[in-house]
């Protein structure tokens, strides 16, 4: 009896968390150009979502894949080079073609967590937290590339300054191989090419204020809200 009472609450439990999930996926298209489709139901932007394709073998087996896609910073990434749609907020009422790997016919795609706009996450635990975990990552990976612009940017200038956050940038990516760390000594090695001091430090102040709005995204996003 009490087996039987804990799988009928581990099914309405399923149930529940599946009506509540604010991304629903529909149209799963198999085969060499597998994709699905989300549509956001929510009145608010959903800005992170992981995806559970489960796939069947010979003799039951079955093999669970999950996929996750983090938008938050598209607010400010929208529209720049080499910006990816797959890596842009779902806005409330948006529908969007997701590619995935190639999958057999019979495969299930579920979403199994997603994040709104004002923090609050629903669906498995597993996957909601590791998406805050890696925004708390990334949003420390940015406040360090942050520290090094103020602390160079106000006291030196032209190739001076390229010199010293180049030695600054490259010890961080040793100590951190992020994005942000690796994308900061990479625009600073790119702007040696400016040529006069004064496309240099402008080049720099550009990108140092396009930091700090990531990261004040990341500050704001890598903060969970419990729900009610």
């Amino acid at each position: 009896m009490s087996l039987r009472i804990s799988f009928s609450a581990v099914l309405f439990a399923a149930a529940v968390n599946a009506a509540d999930m604010p991304v629903t996926v529909s149209e799963v298209t198999t085969g060499a150009q597998s994709h699905v489709k989300l549509t956001n139901r929510s009145s608010q932007p959903v800005t992170a979502w992981s995806l559970a394709v489960t796939t069947r073998a010979e003799g039951g087996r079955t093999h669970r894949e999950v996929y996750t896609a983090d938008g938050y910073l598209s607010e400010v990434t929208h529209g720049l080079p080499g910006s990816s749609e797959r890596l842009e907020r779902l806005i409330p009422g948006e529908s969007r073609q997701i590619a995935l790997d190639p999958l057999p016919v019979g495969a299930d795609v579920e979403v199994i967590a997603a994040v709104l706009d004002d923090g609050t996450a629903m669906g498995e635990e597993e996957a909601a937290a590791s998406i805050f975990a890696r925004r708390a990552k990334e949003r420390d990976a940015l406040k360090a590339v942050v520290d090094a612009f103020n602390d160079v940017l106000p006291a030196r200038h032209g190739a001076d300054a390229l010199a010293a956050l180049k030695e600054r940038f490259a010890a961080l990516a040793q100590r951190d191989d992020s994005m942000p760390c690796r994308a900061a000594l990479d625009a600073v090695r790119n702007f040696e090419r400016k040529g006069s001091a004064e496309q240099i430090d402008q080049s720099m102040s550009v990108y140092a204020d396009f930091v700090r709005r990531e990261y004040d995204l990341a500050a704001k996003h890598a903060e969970r809200r419990r729900r009610n």
